[in-house]
């Protein structure tokens, strides 16, 4: 049995296998890291590059996902970095607002589509005035529902940061919606 894919080694692991490993965490996870680099701030139109840059670096590091581990926090943790190294990019570059009209397609009337826009420009919004450590930890545990001990090992952050981050988080976010209901009541 060769240890060989396509002229990359495999610390120990048979070819098959972590073939076959890779393919599942692509075909089970695309979606979970698509939304989550479009979460956490990449320009909508270099999320796809942003994904596959993600896997690029999934399939380096295949052998360092434990058996035990969950592949949702392995995947955010590298995502995370990759989308941080976007954002920087984008910064650079000087790169336009975030565009919506993509997931505005899926609705049918304007009132629709529009109420959609301004969520999304909202969360957008209050997701890029929080720091980088509470968006992930906002975005991990309110948009994808992960647990606390996830997202730890998922940012290499000790249990009780995490916790932490998602409290004042939270708050930042009710103050921020109440901001908003504020606005409102003309």
């Amino acid at each position: 049995m060769s240890t060989a894919v396509t002229g990359i080694q495999f610390r120990g692991i048979p070819a098959e296998a972590a073939a076959h490993d890779f393919d599942s965490l692509y075909t089970e996870h695309f979606n979970f890291v698509f939304r989550s680099l479009r979460r956490l701030g990449v320009h909508p139109s270099w999320v796809e590059d942003a994904a596959q840059d993600t896997f690029l670096v999934v399939h380096r590091r295949l052998s360092d996902l434990r058996p035990d581990a969950s592949a949702k926090a392995f995947l955010f943790g590298i995502a995370l970095r990759v989308a941080r190294d976007y954002r920087r990019r984008a910064q650079r570059k000087h790169a336009s607002s975030l565009d919506v009209e993509k997931e505005l397609s899926q609705l049918s009337g304007p009132f629709e589509k529009t109420a959609k826009a301004e969520a999304v420009k909202k969360l957008e919004g209050f997701l890029a005035s929080l720091d980088e450590d509470r968006a992930a930890v906002f975005v991990l545990s309110e948009l994808e529902g992960m647990t606390a001990p996830e997202i730890s090992q998922a940012l290499g952050a000790n249990q009780n940061t995490v916790y932490s981050r998602l409290r004042s988080a939270r708050e930042r976010f009710i103050a921020f919606a109440a901001e908003g209901a504020a606005g409102h009541d003309d």
